[in-house]
């Protein structure tokens, strides 16, 4: 679907707030024989999960493992949340009111948003419906005002036709004006101050200093009549600094004409568009009053000084002569543009400061942490309090339907000021996991059942047929879990797991958490769909979907085209998201929940996908999946055979490309060459410099300036000479190949291993010679070291069989 047509269909959606629930995710429930093998539990599911991104599986009823943390000793400082800074395009909403606010509350008249059928003017959303009619100048007609009320939600009469216009006319068309003249203004002021600029002699030579104006790029100006007309040079050397109200009275001059003067500068100090007031509901005024942090000291003024105006270079009219409280310019209110009606009554900053100020570039956004530090107890006094305020009955008496329909309304809406907190990201090597598990205290004789079942997440991610179990390194939240503690509205924004890898998450009490999905096959429709409808949020942060700051309605990413699925979390259930799933949601009250990524066989192929793309981004691994590759290779004898034969593929495409890469190398002349163990090395000494990713393999280093890059960014990532360039490698290319040889020999050897295990386990199967053939196949099982299986024990299982059924015919041989 075309940009453009996401922009406007998101524009239509944040003007009149609707929800409707995706449809459900597939719910999943094992057997308690199907229970028992995780992993292959979740392999059998996937060709059906995996097509809406995450499922729900709910254990059997019996499996109900105890939860094991102190709730007395455990304390956390959660982060705080707002929750409608967390919405794309109500974050843009509110970044766009801020500028419009600054830019008048700094030429000193605050601005006081109108309202219209009981709410907020939108003015982000009426400048977007303008500028798509082709500008204020081309809404020209009732017909185009009204279509712009229509867009925007609004009824379309007359009344509010005209109000449309005059707000805008009034708040939005003075700052659209200046935009388009700044880069005039900014022209003329600088080259004035050069012209102007003091020369100091020293030793002989002149010194220029030069004062930078920020550069900005020049647009046509599109000029309103304001029947100005200049007077005739006043000659009182009185003059008005409205910026702190500063009067040069002379006591030699007190007359007559003087005090009529003072009279006419105060009555022409009126407001020119707006009086003080609040700037937003729900935003303390203070937060927008940019003078406060930014006055700067005052000088004494020469009374037979001569002031300037900045712009026409003259003196005349200085009762109409604004001196700016920022840095201390002078400016004639008929040479700006907009020029002002009167003189504003506070302070004034020109317009070089205003654009400086305006256009100050916003700060990344994030979540602050709380004041106070909670006990699990005192929390939850807290959201039960908070939902139950909010509500106005019992938390748990509130439908999840009726929460979540809340939870996107305040989304989608400016004026809502809710705050709530989220203790999220917990390690659980600081505080403990709620699961059992070896280390904990207090154990009854029925956990043991707990502490080694497959479905604990601190065993999961390094069972038999985990790849991640091949990592040494602890990494927290991926192969050790963390823990969540919720309350109603506190929300995990859209993300997918690092490095693309499956995750699992287990609520093992409280109140739902409501969870929305997007498949791997749509990840790329969604992250265009979210830069679509809101281009300026991610041309300033361009990373932006990376830092789990984000959240947009379904219903928009529906409309273009996203596929997405809801479900309901509920205490003791499970949800997994398959690799490249898009995910977000909330929590529906008090609850906690602990989650952890694992990655079985069929996940090699996509993590060297999600490296691929994470170059392309410039983005930080946490782990090199060269490495995993390697380790898991020379570790044959621990790999089941589909884990065997994903590694065997990833490691004929390694070492292919790095063949290929070193080769390229050899031609430019590079002579020096040096083993490495890149795997002692801290993450942040082997980062190639230009796409940072974590090199394992190979690297190209330079002992001059000290730079190192992966072979593929080896060509121009410095200029120094070839000599003081080394080639760092791992292994040679001899041992990758000895190394492939080795696991395509355990691959042959394990398929023909379960091709003969197979066949004799058949019915059919001849039965001489049968029991000393699945004796021979056992044996050959340890040799090769061939991990517990199904296969494994099937053959184990009719060996005994088959002994069993042996002695009674050798007893009435001998009895014979």
């Amino acid at each position: 679907m075309d940009s453009k047509i996401i922009q406007k269909n998101a524009m239509h959606k944040s003007a009149e707030f609707t929800f409707t629930p995706p449809p459900e995710a597939p719910v999943f429930e094992p057997t308690p024989e199907e229970f028992l093998d995780p992993l292959g539990y979740i392999a059998k599911i996937r060709p059906v999960a995996e097509k809406t991104g995450i499922c729900k599986i709910r254990p059997p009823s019996r499996w109900q493992p105890p939860f094991s943390l102190d709730v007395d000793k455990l304390k956390f400082v959660p982060r705080i949340q707002k929750v409608n800074e967390l919405e794309a395009i109500t974050r843009l909403k509110l970044l766009f009111l801020e500028k419009i606010l600054k830019f008048w509350d700094l030429q000193g008249s605050p601005l006081k948003i109108p309202m219209i059928e009981n709410k907020t003017l939108d003015l982000y959303c009426l400048k977007f419906w303008v500028d798509e009619e082709g500008g204020f100048e081309s809404c020209n007609t009732p017909k185009k005002w009204r279509k712009i009320a229509n867009a925007m939600g609004y009824s379309q009469n007359t009344n509010t036709m005209n109000f449309l216009r005059s707000n805008y006319e009034k708040i939005l068309l003075p700052y659209e004006i200046f935009e388009r003249s700044k880069a005039d203004i900014l022209k003329t002021v600088k080259k004035i101050e050069q012209k102007n600029e003091p020369k100091d002699e020293v030793g002989g030579k002149v010194l220029i200093t030069e004062v930078p104006i920020e550069s900005i790029t020049n647009t046509a100006i599109n000029k309103l009549d304001y029947n100005f007309k200049e007077e005739k040079p006043h000659t009182s050397i009185k003059k008005t600094k409205t910026g702190s109200d500063i009067k040069l009275d002379l006591d030699s001059l007190k007359n007559k004409t003087e005090n009529e003067e003072v009279k006419r500068s105060r009555e022409l100090r009126r407001l020119a568009c707006y009086g003080p007031g609040p700037k937003m509901p729900g935003l303390n005024d203070e937060e927008f009053d940019i003078t406060k942090s930014r006055k700067r000291p005052r000088y004494d003024l020469d009374p037979l000084a001569i002031y300037q105006c900045a712009i026409c270079q003259k003196d005349n009219r200085d009762d109409l002569l604004l001196i700016c409280n920022g840095c201390s310019d002078t400016y004639h209110t008929f040479c700006l543009k907009p020029p002002l009606n009167s003189v504003p009554d506070g302070d004034w900053r020109c317009p070089c400061c205003i654009a400086e100020e305006v256009h100050k570039p916003a700060e990344a956004f994030g979540f602050a942490q709380a004041e106070r530090e909670y006990t699990l107890q005192q929390f939850g006094e807290m959201a039960d309090k908070f939902k139950s305020d909010y509500f106005g009955m019992s938390g748990h008496l509130v439908p999840t339907t009726v929460a979540e329909a809340e939870f996107w309304r305040i989304i989608s809406s400016v004026e809502e000021d809710v705050t709530v907190e989220y203790g999220a990201d917990l390690h659980s090597m600081d505080h403990g996991s709620g699961f059992p598990t070896k280390s904990s205290l207090n154990l009854y004789p029925g956990d043991q059942e707990y502490v080694d079942s497959g479905w604990n997440l601190n065993n999961l991610p390094v069972l038999d047929g985990s790849v991640l179990k091949f990592i040494n390194a602890d990494i927290s939240g991926m192969t050790v879990p963390w823990m969540y503690v919720g309350m109603c509205f506190s929300a995990f924004c859209w993300h997918n797991e690092d490095h693309w890898s499956y995750s699992i998450n287990y609520l093992h009490w409280g109140e739902a958490k409501t969870w929305y999905g997007v498949p791997g096959s749509g990840a790329e429709m969604l992250e265009t769909a979210m830069k679509a409808a809101a281009p300026d949020l991610f041309k300033s942060q361009p990373d932006l979907l990376h830092q789990l700051v984000t959240i947009m309605n379904p219903n928009i990413l529906m409309a273009a085209g996203v596929p997405i699925y809801r479900t309901d979390q509920n205490a003791g259930e499970f949800v997994v998201t398959f690799p490249r799933a898009y995910h977000a949601g909330f929590n529906q009250g008090y609850n906690f929940a602990e989650a952890v990524n694992f990655a079985p066989p069929d996940w090699l192929k996509i993590g060297r996908e999600c490296i691929l793309h994470y170059k392309n981004l410039k983005r930080f691994c946490v782990f090199s999946h060269d490495e995993l590759i390697c380790k898991m290779a020379l570790e044959g004898d621990r790999l089941d055979l589909e884990t065997a034969l994903e590694t065997q593929k990833e490691l004929v495409k390694a070492t292919e490309e790095e063949g290929t890469l070193r080769a390229m190398i050899a031609k430019t002349g590079l002579k020096s060459v040096r083993r490495t163990a890149f795997e002692l090395l801290g993450d942040d000494e082997r980062l190639c410099e230009v796409c940072k990713t974590t090199c394992f393999l190979s690297s190209v280093s330079c002992s001059n300036c000290k730079h190192m890059v992966c072979l593929q960014h080896s060509d121009n990532f410095c200029q120094c000479p070839l000599e003081n360039k080394t080639l760092n490698y791992r292994y040679d290319m001899d041992e990758l190949h000895i190394m492939l040889q080795t696991i395509d020999f355990r691959v042959n050897s394990f398929d023909k291993w379960m091709t003969e295990t197979k066949n004799i386990l058949l019915p059919t199967a001849p039965d001489i010679g049968r029991l000393q053939k699945l004796k021979l196949l056992i044996d050959e099982a340890e040799e090769l070291r061939i991990p517990k299986c199904l296969l494994l024990s099937q053959l184990r299982e009719e060996y005994t069989k088959a002994t069993e059924n042996a002695e009674p015919i050798v007893i009435e041989l001998d009895d014979d």
